[in-house]
């Protein structure tokens, strides 16, 4: 029997189920419905690490690898994958004596069986205890200090690594537009006004403090672990004659030594604090605002009812976000109210994140001979999956995203809120 026959038949016998997808295996053969995106077993490594990892991690290792690969839409093949898995709980499926017995014969026949193959060196390889000031440093710098023009290729102009907000599905409407509309919703949310003093924590590759000091006459402080993030907004600083107007810190949010900021944006920088910090980061969240100053945090989550992995799963915590924790948004806000703030409107912006992982994705395709070589087939593939999979999670509601706007109220409880959301809005 072929080896891609064999593999269909120990899904059928082990899961009571014809493949999802179209398979070809190293040796030319095939199996499957032929209008499947096709999966392709360029080798018995792939096998080998799936044996020593039944589960994501063993696929996405073997995929980064280019052990395994899809051709046709990805991001079709992982929703027919995952929808496999909650149809027949393939993570809780239990083998008898005899379809271990059966499932060795068939390795052994295949020639699957050896030694683990090692991890691909994309994988992150961090020590010591989570969320230490070390190991954040290094958590950070594995994803974003990947290389400025890898980013800088990727991402819109102003270099906005976040849910942009699509006020518009004209066909000329574009990610760039999309994420300027974020970055103004963001700065009118604050309430910005000339003279203010803005705090950006996590402030990425400067897009927020960059926008609001040109365009709503901010003074705008940024802080980041990432050394290649804060070489890059020092140039644009320069570039745009800004200087004493913005500033860029190498900081953790723990080290911030001032306070009494008018409004503080956090934009998908809670997502990395892990949930045992979380209480201290909320707290130096209220301790850096004035009383009456706003916090806009924007934020990640993870939908109440689906399966639990805070971090995203082990290929993200893997491959991209290391250590990074997300939970459903009423206990981000929760810990918010415990830590002092006084929480005034939650957008969901879930839909946003599609589009917006979409217009990456697509650049990602179209300049790919680019970015592979700035960084290597591997993380080309990372990327790959990452987009594909992060997507589908935001299509599928397993993921969201939200706008929190807070305030520090004073103590005997004004807000210096507008008397209306509209007014919130617009002034």
């Amino acid at each position: 029997m072929t080896v891609a026959l064999t593999l269909a038949g120990l899904v059928r016998r082990f899961l009571g189920v014809e493949l999802p997808v179209r398979l070809r295996a190293w040796d030319g053969s095939v199996a499957g419905p032929a209008d499947a995106p096709t999966v392709v077993i360029r080798s018995r490594t792939a096998l080998r690490r799936l044996l020593w990892d039944p589960n994501e991690l063993g696929l996405a290792r073997a995929y980064v690898s280019g052990e395994i690969d899809v051709e046709g839409d990805l991001r079709e093949g992982l929703s027919r994958f995952w929808g496999l898995a909650r149809r027949e709980g393939v993570g809780k499926v239990k083998l008898s004596p005899g379809d271990r017995l059966t499932a060795v014969g068939q390795a052994l026949r295949l020639g699957v069986i050896g030694m683990r193959p090692a991890p691909p060196p994309e994988e992150a390889r961090l020590s010591g205890a989570e969320h230490t000031k070390t190991r954040d440093r290094a958590a950070i710098a594995h994803h974003y200090d990947l290389s400025n023009e890898f980013y800088r290729t990727l991402l819109d102009p102003n270099m906005a690594y976040s849910c942009g907000y699509w006020t518009s599905d004209a066909a000329d409407y574009t990610v760039e537009d999309a994420q300027r509309d974020k970055l103004d919703l963001i700065c009118r949310k604050l309430g910005l006004k000339p003279g203010m003093r803005l705090l950006d924590v996590g402030c990425g590759w400067g897009s927020l403090i960059l926008h609001a000091a040109t365009h709503y006459g901010v003074h705008a402080t940024g802080v980041t672990l990432a050394a290649q993030q804060r070489q890059f907004i020092e140039a644009r600083i320069a570039e745009r004659g800004l200087e004493g107007r913005v500033e860029v810190r190498l900081q953790d949010y723990r080290d911030i030594p001032d306070g009494d900021f008018d409004a503080i944006g956090t934009i998908e920088m809670g997502e990395h604090v892990g949930l045992g910090n979380y209480p201290t980061y909320a707290a130096q969240l209220f301790r850096l605002l004035r009383p009456e100053g706003r916090l806009l945090l924007q934020q990640m989550s993870r939908v109440a009812s689906a399966p639990k992995a805070p971090g995203g799963g082990s290929f993200i915590e893997r491959y991209v976000a290391p250590d990074m924790h997300m939970r459903p948004v009423g206990e981000t806000i929760a810990m918010l109210e415990r830590a002092g703030l006084e929480v005034r409107d939650v957008e969901a912006m879930r839909e946003h994140y599609v589009w917006t992982v979409d217009a990456w994705a697509r650049t990602l395709e179209e300049r790919a001979a680019e970015l592979t070589a700035l960084v290597g087939e591997g993380q080309l593939r990372v990327w790959r999956l990452y987009l594909a999979g992060g997507a589908l999670a935001f299509q599928e509601n397993r993921m969201g995203v939200d706008q929190i706007l807070a305030v520090r109220p004073t103590t005997s409880g004004g807000s210096g809120m507008p008397r209306t959301r509209l007014g919130e809005v617009v002034a």
